[in-house]
């Protein structure tokens, strides 16, 4: 039976709509900020705020690109990388092996996320150990997204969204009122567009991380596809009711990303500033398993001593959050990329969920053992974040090919839509080639 779906016309009916924003929203916020930002200004204080926006509202854009990429070919992302022009390698085009080639530094990052999960949980019941939770974290996120559908994921992010959301800026608000209050010089000077080199390292995975990165941007087009916006649109049949209905669902579309955008850039300069403001004056750099107990400070310095208990809460969802989207999103772009290969067979319904299901337990196994060896989950976390940063780039270079090459005649944007464009892609190429010229 044909799911064709005339998109809503009114801003209240997109709203229905929405979705996939909310799932990488609670991707984010976990690494990136919880981690990588607030650790970025525990050590740089306010210099860097301006990095941060950027890397909120750089890369949205070729977020868009990828979404209607979905829309218009209903086809998943690794298999649409496979048709991209150029040198191939086996089976596969060489977009996928560099992909693949990034993905170790990746599995750190997101073991490094195993390691905030479990220390969490541990500083709220010691009598297990933290490689205990660690185990525990892994097994119940595998449980929680295999054969998992679109609609409970969906739904879990949200609910997580809305908690850390409303734990953080509660916690930013009250700050003016303790002697951290945060004063405007001090918002300018984090608004003056420097870079120390000391910083370049930390600062250059922090722009990787933080905001819709390289895997979250690939990730779009997985759950734009499965909360049906190419299968309302259906198949081009290069009929005028076909445009206008792709035209229709990228407006959805465009609210979702935009919505999101907004909720993790809020998310994203609260957590920069509380560790500028907090831990920075006090030089508390959060690292290894005192990482959690130190960060807990911008929410005991300004709130009270009772505070550390709504902070691991809040801690726990945004580590959670993680964990669970990226179990959910992993499983699902591991999978295309090794059907891709010819690795796992990934052309049917049934032959996808079957791979999806076992990667959602053989990748957070992999994540926990990680942790398990390292023990170092800010490094972990700063390591991925490096590696997003480089795959930022094939990200750039594969939204060019989607925009000027890929989309429909029909469908071609307005003049201020590529302003924007351009200008996300000048911006990731200048500070990505700026970190990787100062890092060799």
């Amino acid at each position: 039976m044909s799911k064709i779906l005339s998109p809503p016309k009114t801003f209240s009916g997109r709203l229905r709509y929405l979705g996939p924003g909310f799932i990488l929203s609670a991707a984010i916020v976990g690494s990136g900020e919880l981690i990588a930002t607030t650790a970025l200004g525990a050590k740089a204080g306010f210099v860097m705020f301006w990095l941060i926006i950027l890397s909120c509202l750089a890369k949205v854009a070729l977020q868009l690109e990828f979404g209607k990429n979905a829309i218009y070919t209903g086809t998943f992302i690794m298999h649409n990388f496979n048709k991209l022009p150029g040198l191939r390698l086996g089976k596969a085009h060489w977009s996928i092996w560099l992909w693949l080639s990034l993905q170790g530094l990746k599995l750190l990052q997101v073991g490094g996320i195993v390691g905030g999960v479990a220390i969490v949980l541990s500083m709220a019941i010691p009598a297990i150990p933290v490689n205990v939770w660690a185990i525990i974290a892994v097994l119940l996120t595998s449980f929680l997204v295999y054969r998992g559908n679109y609609g409970p994921i969906e739904k879990g992010a949200l609910v997580m969204i809305i908690l850390f959301t409303a734990v953080i800026l509660i916690s930013l608000i009250l700050l003016q009122g303790t002697r951290y209050a945060i004063h405007w010089p001090q918002i300018e000077e984090g608004l003056k567009f420097t870079l120390p080199a000391s910083m370049v390292a930390m600062g250059f995975g922090a722009f990787g991380i933080t905001g819709v990165g390289g895997d979250e941007i690939m990730y779009y087009n997985y759950w734009c596809i499965e909360k049906g916006y190419a299968a309302y649109t259906g198949p081009n049949d290069g009929s005028t009711e076909w445009t206008e209905r792709a035209k229709g669902w990228f407006k959805v579309m465009y609210l979702d990303a935009v919505l999101s955008m907004v909720v993790y850039t809020a998310v994203t300069a609260a957590f920069y500033l509380l560790g500028a403001a907090v831990l920075h004056s006090g030089g508390n750099v959060p690292e290894g398993y005192e990482m959690i107990d130190v960060l807990s400070r911008i929410f005991t310095e300004t709130l009270g001593p009772w505070a550390k208990n709504l902070f691991l809460v809040g801690a726990f969802f945004v580590l959670y959050s993680t964990l669970f989207t990226a179990a959910a999103s992993w499983a699902r772009v591991w999978a295309d990329a090794f059907g891709q290969l010819g690795w796992m067979k990934f052309n049917t319904s049934e032959e996808q969920r079957k791979t999806i299901g076992i990667l959602s337990w053989a990748l957070p196994g992999i994540w926990c053992v990680l942790f398990l060896f390292m023990q170092s989950p800010v490094q972990m976390v700063i390591l991925g974040g490096i590696a997003t940063s480089i795959l930022l780039l094939l990200v750039v270079y594969v939204s060019l090919v989607f925009r000027y090459r890929e989309l429909p005649q029909m469908l071609r944007p307005s003049v201020i839509y590529d302003i924007f464009f351009w200008i996300s892609v000048i911006s990731i190429l200048t500070v990505s080639g700026y970190g990787v010229i100062q890092i060799l």
